[in-house]
Parts: structure tokens; sequence; C-alpha cells
């Protein structure tokens, strides 16, 4: 059962669940740009990397552990760490200052695919395949070692496309996601709501997430928009509808 909010209460043990969640995956909105086939990018291969995604919040109190652990992952370099910023929690007095829409949609889309009953903050999520909550590093580097690197096509990041080899996809096809992200550390005074009076620092916070287009197998390029200045670009390779992360690049 969902855990009732309060301003007031102390952090829990337990995951955050907003209440009433929903079931329905919904969409990140974003348009399928065109496939063009052709030869890898400019950029050098790079090494097989385990993607390790947080759910947090600013407005949760029993978020900030969780970020903490994800700024230790930071240092690893076989290890992808992204921070996506959900907004279910604004309600309770603190809008999140890098929650977005979209970030909430994939998180709620993982959750049947990871057999969770609903969304929860703070969850890491391993590869797609594994979901844990984020209170312990230790138990999170156990989930890291178990589920070990994306093995699939490989991946290269070009200056104006990306590219993807040749490889296994499902059925279906796997969508192609690019992430734009702070590569370092923010911090952020909140004022209101369960943290208010506290400044948390976060890192590698997505700012963008944008699904590039479908990868049926074979050799695929896809354009790559601008990124803003000072962001860094990750490319997600992963199974649709929240299913497993193939293949992963960051540059």
């Amino acid at each position: 059962m969902a855990e009732t909010p309060s301003a007031s209460s102390p952090p829990p043990r337990e995951p955050r669940r907003p209440p009433h969640a929903k079931w329905a995956a919904f969409a990140a909105g974003a348009a399928i740009l065109a496939l063009l086939p052709g030869g890898p990018a400019a950029a050098e291969p790079r090494q097989k990397l385990t993607v390790v995604e947080l759910f947090t919040s600013q407005g949760c109190s029993s978020c900030p552990p969780a970020d903490a652990n994800l700024i230790a992952l930071t240092r690893r370099p076989d290890v992808l760490a992204l921070s996506f910023s959900v907004t279910y929690w604004d309600r309770l007095g603190w809008r999140d200052t890098f929650g977005k829409p979209e970030f909430t949609a994939r998180q709620y889309t993982y959750e049947p695919m990871l057999g969770e009953r609903g969304p929860f903050t703070p969850q890491m999520v391993v590869n797609g395949r594994l979901s844990r909550v984020g209170y312990s590093l230790p138990d999170i580097e156990r989930a890291i070692s178990s589920a070990g690197p994306v093995v699939g096509p490989e991946v290269t990041i070009g200056a104006h496309d990306v590219a993807v080899g040749p490889g296994t996809a499902p059925a279906a096809a796997a969508d192609v996601w690019l992430a734009e992200y702070e590569p370092g550390v923010i911090e952020v005074p909140v004022r209101r709501g369960e943290n208010a009076g506290r400044t948390l620092p976060h890192a590698r916070v997505v700012r963008r997430l944008q699904r590039l287009g479908a990868w049926t197998g074979t050799r695929a390029r896809y354009p790559r928009p601008d990124a803003e200045p000072g962001l860094r670009t990750a490319i997600l390779v992963q199974a649709p509808a929240g299913g497993p992360i193939l293949a992963a690049a960051t540059e």
C-alpha cells in the first residue's frame, strides 16, 4: 500500500510510492526520425557499460541517500549512471527543478516489466532488468555485478549522427534513445517541501530524453540533434515497452 506523504515525517524505511498509480504506459512524445543506412560514425567504440538509472525527486525526503549513491557510481568508468527526476512529488510543496513528464513516463513504463506494483522513489534500475531501492550502495553494486555490462550491438556517437551496428534485435524492433545529461554535480537549494532548508547534490542529471528511432538488427545511422552547451550525450538501445537495455554508449 502506498505510503501517505507528510512534510514533517522522518525519511521512511520503505520506498516512497505516489498514491493512485496508474498502469497504462504512456509515451514520451518524441517524434521518430528517419533511419539512414550507412557506415559507422567517426567516434571510437566505447567500453561496454552497465547502465544504472535513478528515479528521484527533490520533493522526497528519502531520496538524498540515493542521490549520494549515484554520485559514487559516477566514479566507476564501467557504469553509465543517469539521474531522472520525476514529477509526482511536486505536489508536496516543492517543484523539482529537473523534473519532466517524460522522465516520469519512463519510470511508469518500466514497472510492469520489472514486476513492481507501482513507481516509487528512490528507485534504481540496472540495465533495464533489475529494480532496487537506492538506499544501499553495496546492494546496488551487487546488482551491477550480477547484471554485468550490456553486450549488444556496437554504438558510436559522432558529431552529427549516431550509428548502431548489426546484432540481434527484438521481434518488434528496439528503441534508440538519446539522453543528454549534466556531466558534473549540481547543488540545489530546496526552499519548501520535505527537504526544505537543505542543499541537495545531484549528479548526471538528465535534461533531455528523445527517441531517435527503431533498430531492427541491421546497421543503421540516426541524425543526432544539436546538444545544449555543456551537456553530454548517452545513447541507449532498448527493447520496447520498458524492456532490457541492449547496448549503451556515452561521450
